[in-house]
């Protein structure tokens, strides 16, 4: 987005206040700046090319927030244009949570404590079932030319093992994305962008957490633990099942963002990653 478009969307949100914009790094599917006005700090997020053909409703995303930040786990939201779908949320002076830390017992329990805070919230508008959402990405990705990797055939087929074995579970308020860059913490832990955000399954949110903080048996142990007080095999049969989702649903994400993003990001090789992920999920995967 060329700078003169943020400037005019700045002058619009904040007139005639000096407001000034600075681009935050790190996001590869929107348009993220830091805004600084009258002593006041601010995100001001913008989304990237066709985002709704990912499942984003920039409504939903809204409510997300507004949840989030009723029971303490996300930023105040400070701002939403309806028409645009922007949104603006107070900036958090937090510091980022590096891996090697979201893997300790203590760190853990403390993530555990904001997710379930969440999901035990009053319900959201939105719906996501990551087994709906690989088909529809790949129905997307196959309307604007893109050649579906080889690999989703096997990978769709678990897929629905994993739906037919686990059955209809709980919906409840969940993230959907639950990256390291996601996590701040300023003395509490803090998530933020909401964009993914629907009713759904909780261990999916557990499963994302997990496959993209690269816990091992132990850290996934004291998860379960520490959010369920219970690591029983059932639940572990089950955070290992949505782990495989968790990476097939980023694997489609990045075969379907190649046809349609605006952004200079490898998404061929993000997908390339994800597939080799769940194909290593899947040798170990037991199904039953």
């Amino acid at each position: 987005m060329a700078y003169l478009d943020v400037g005019a969307a700045v002058e619009r949100l904040w007139p005639d206040r000096g407001a000034r914009a600075v681009p935050l790094s790190g996001g590869i599917t929107n348009h993220n700046f830091k805004v600084d006005t009258g002593g006041e700090t601010f995100v001001l997020r913008m989304g990237g090319a066709q985002t709704g053909l990912l499942g984003i409703d920039r409504h939903v995303e809204h409510e997300a927030s507004l949840r989030a930040a009723e029971v303490g786990v996300g930023p105040e939201v400070a701002g939403f244009l309806d028409e645009e779908g922007w949104l603006v949320t107070r900036f958090i002076e937090g510091r980022p949570i590096p891996l090697e830390e979201m893997r300790r017992p203590a760190s853990i329990r403390r993530v555990a404590a904001a997710l379930r805070k969440f999901h035990d919230a009053e319900p959201i508008p939105g719906r996501f079932d990551a087994h709906v959402v690989v088909e529809e990405y790949c129905r997307e990705a196959e309307a604007h030319g893109v050649d579906i990797p080889s690999a989703y055939a096997a990978a769709h087929e678990m897929s629905e093992r994993i739906r037919r074995v686990r059955g209809p579970q709980q919906s409840v308020p969940c993230h959907n994305d639950l990256l390291n860059a996601n996590f701040l913490d300023d003395g509490a832990i803090r998530i933020v962008d909401w964009e993914y955000a629907g009713m759904g399954d909780r261990f999916f949110d557990l499963a994302n957490l997990s496959v993209n903080h690269e816990f091992g048996a132990a850290e996934d142990e004291v998860l379960l633990n520490a959010y369920f007080d219970d690591a029983s095999q059932e639940h572990l049969a089950s955070l290992a099942m949505m782990k495989f989702m968790s990476d097939f649903r980023e694997a489609m994400w990045g075969v379907l963002q190649s046809g349609i993003s605006e952004l200079d990001f490898d998404f061929n090789g993000y997908a390339s990653k994800h597939f080799a992920r769940l194909a290593a999920h899947a040798r170990t995967l037991r199904v039953e």
